[in-house]
């Protein structure tokens, strides 16, 4: 889809291309020849200096034409600030003109020749100095006039820009179809090519990815409240991830992703971004000690007589006494509660369901008293060092032996009675 709209463009520009070279034909033609009517007949000619009109107008075509295809990305804002700029110089030449043709009347000075010069050399002098100006001065020049603005800059809140893995996720979708997302979702060109090579490729599981990414981008574009942009903007990296901090800091822009690496990336480069994963957590429902739920068990859970289940939202839940009814959905009563690294872990019991409401505050209370004794032994059972008697050790030297005096004799001396260890025995 996107490559046929780029051949549509490219199309639309030619033919606008032919048409101009055609008009500038057209028109040459129409002033070069002369026709006359005399006596009822027509009389075609050719005006004297012809040739000088048909080299105006082809040398205005290829300036203009060169023009147009040695800047194919052209910017709006850009334009807009050379047209800007140059009116504003021109105004200011035109005033100072004003001044000068009082000056020359009040004197009476005769110098008409010097003074038009002078006022044309203001004129294209205000003209550079304006646009230079606003050109260079684009991105802040709507804090001097608020309603003009010349920078490519989002009004209200920021974009979002999609990323890979958040449109493989696809829960984007449903946060779309809910009607939460209310600015404009960029979607970068590199972002589709990279899940139209995911698409392509020879691994059934990065082509099921491929194929789920391309899929939630056609899901978001025939959405009637959300408004998708295609974005092909041209950047200068090459991977997509730095193309995408790129992208995110020029617009500016909101970056969605559910990459940890990638989140952290642009956090340092103070770009504001959604993970999808602290969105869903923020999402889930609040449940507090003594709420029922009904949850199916489906398997024993790590310690005796326990069974784990899961909530509609992916939140695991363990029955401390739900062993028995594994395989059967039954009513809980939550117990406590335990912030993990995969996420928040639930404890709950079966058998306070089927208590009175005096019954139960009393048994969740007893069961409250229970896990924070249990933490706090767990945590004292690290803390604390099992105390153990050391007895000091024992250092055994080399033995020392006897040795006749016919056996320790040696080679030289012949000394006899010497001590010593059985390696060396000289020591």
């Amino acid at each position: 889809m996107l490559g046929y709209e780029n051949q549509e463009k490219k199309m639309i520009v030619r033919l606008v291309r032919v048409g101009f070279v055609a008009l500038m034909l057209v028109v040459v033609l129409l002033y070069v020849l002369s026709i006359n009517e005399k006596a009822g007949e027509l009389q075609v000619g050719i005006i004297k200096n012809w040739l000088i009109p048909v080299f105006v107008s082809l040398a205005l075509a290829g300036v203009f034409l060169a023009i147009d295809m040695l800047t194919p990305r052209k910017k709006i804002s850009t334009i807009s600030g050379v047209i800007f700029g140059l009116m504003a110089g021109l105004m200011v030449a035109w005033i100072f003109s004003t001044v000068i043709d009082l000056v020359v009347q009040s004197w009476d000075i005769d110098a008409s020749e010097i003074v038009s010069a002078v006022k044309v050399l203001m004129g294209v002098s205000f003209g550079y100095l304006g646009i230079t100006m606003v050109i260079q001065t684009q991105d802040e020049f709507r804090l001097v006039i608020p309603y003009v603005e010349f920078a490519k800059q989002m009004r209200g809140p920021l974009p979002l820009v999609l990323d890979t893995s958040a449109l493989i996720d696809a829960r984007i979708a449903d946060i779309a179809a809910s009607g939460l997302i209310q600015q404009t979702v960029v979607i970068p060109e590199f972002v589709i090519e990279e899940l139209q090579l995911l698409a392509d490729s020879r691994d059934r599981m990065k082509r099921n990815k491929g194929h789920r990414g391309l899929d939630i981008v056609t899901k978001l574009q025939r959405m009637n409240g959300v408004d998708v942009m295609i974005d092909s903007s041209p950047v200068s990296k090459k991977a997509v991830d730095l193309a995408l901090i790129e992208l995110s800091t020029r617009m500016p822009a909101m970056l969605v992703t559910l990459d940890v690496a990638l989140s952290r990336i642009a956090t340092i480069q103070k770009i504001p971004t959604l993970n999808i994963n602290d969105l869903a957590n923020a999402l889930k429902p609040v449940v507090i000690p003594g709420k029922m739920i009904h949850v199916e068990l489906i398997k024993p859970g790590e310690q005796h007589g326990q069974a784990v289940g899961y909530l509609p939202d992916g939140t695991m839940v363990v029955a401390e006494d739900g062993y028995p009814y594994i395989g059967q959905t039954r009513d809980l009563v939550i117990t406590s509660s335990m912030q993990t690294a995969a996420g928040r872990l639930l404890f709950a019991r079966v058998d306070m369901a089927d208590m009175d409401t005096d019954e139960r505050e009393h048994a969740l209370q007893e069961s409250q008293n229970q896990h924070h004794r249990r933490s706090d032994d767990h945590h004292g059972h690290h803390d604390r060092r099992p105390e153990i008697d050391v007895k000091p050790a024992t250092i055994s030297g080399p033995r020392v032996v006897e040795e006749d005096s016919d056996s320790s004799e040696y080679e030289s001396g012949g000394s006899s009675n010497l001590k010593g260890t059985p390696r060396n025995p000289r020591r």
